[in-house]
């Protein structure tokens, strides 16, 4: 359970609330799955919805949506890819370590129905994020496809689960160490052109959801991308997350993070999200060198 404390002095009581890492497991390479307990978020998350983490009192925010939840337990569950300076600092948490703050569940739930079929398509990470809606998608009686795809086969990460979940499971890989050899939309295209594709779901790196958006927008296909662009608070007030959809300015953490593929401005998201690519690169610097001098320190200390 969430470990609480309460401080006081003279009139003042202030209480604070810190997350335990019941479970952490890499998945791959800078892939890592936590257990968090967080009994709250775990009764109300929605499929498509998100949590904002702080590590500690002096991290950044940083938005991860929610893979799965266990009612029973209390936990919900975070897949995180070790990035910039925060993901790679989370990711060296293990079991029994305690996050700062959790916000959630935030954003809007996926629109879920019954479409006939459905495909969802994971990019690397991305596919964390399909696979909640992706199992919605199932209990709402659609036929369901899952893509998976990967730089290479370690990075090809729930397979076991999506198979359990979805009707058809295909895997690619850029360099063809696994499944088949190209794009997830290789294979998309292979299936449109051999049965009737109702609705697509596409998680990943943006040159990904925007090649999947062109290969659908030809054949009229209902398209949902998520959005995970730069953001900080959560509600809207910061204006950090907003892009381009249909023409209008859209908050991603209030009005998504889901939106028609077909009308977002994939080059517009694109620039806003290296806004801040030579900070980010000064920061995960400055970690790597004091996570060195740590290392080098205990060494010392372990010699002496």
């Amino acid at each position: 359970m969430a470990l609480f404390m309460v401080m006081a002095g003279n009139s003042n009581i202030s209480e604070i609330i810190m997350y335990k890492i019941i479970s952490a497991k890499f998945l791959a390479a800078n892939i890592k799955r936590f257990e968090i307990d967080a009994r709250k978020i775990a009764e109300k998350r929605k499929p498509g919805q998100f949590v904002i983490i702080r590590i500690n009192e002096e991290g950044e925010r940083v938005p991860l949506t929610i893979a799965d939840s266990d009612l029973s337990a209390g936990t919900i569950t975070l897949i995180v890819q070790g990035i910039g300076k925060t993901t790679q600092q989370l990711n060296t948490l293990e079991a029994g370590d305690f996050i700062n703050d959790i916000v959630g569940p935030l954003g809007k739930a996926s629109h879920i129905e019954n479409y006939g079929t459905a495909v969802s398509i994971g990019g690397g990470v991305g596919t964390a994020i399909a696979y909640p809606t992706a199992v919605a998608l199932k209990n709402a009686g659609n036929h369901t496809i899952s893509i998976i795809g990967g730089r290479t086969k370690e990075f090809v990460i729930l397979e076991d689960e999506m198979k359990n979940v979805c009707d058809e499971v295909f895997i690619t890989t850029d360099d063809g160490s696994y499944g088949k050899h190209g794009f997830v939309t290789d294979q998309l295209k292979e299936l449109i052109e051999k049965r009737k594709i109702d609705f697509v779901l596409a998680i990943g790196p943006i040159p990904m959801m925007k090649a999947v958006a062109a290969v659908t927008k030809e054949k009229n296909i209902p398209t949902v991308v998520s959005l995970n662009p730069v953001m900080v608070d959560g509600t809207g007030m910061c204006g950090g997350c907003r892009a381009t959809v249909d023409g209008k300015t859209v908050f991603v953490c209030v009005d998504g993070p889901e939106f028609d593929a077909h009308k977002v401005d994939f080059e517009t998201l694109t620039r806003r999200n290296r806004t801040y690519l030579m900070q980010e690169k000064g920061s995960l610097e400055n970690f790597h060198q004091c996570e060195s001098e740590k290392a080098i320190n205990k060494q010392l200390q372990e010699t002496i």
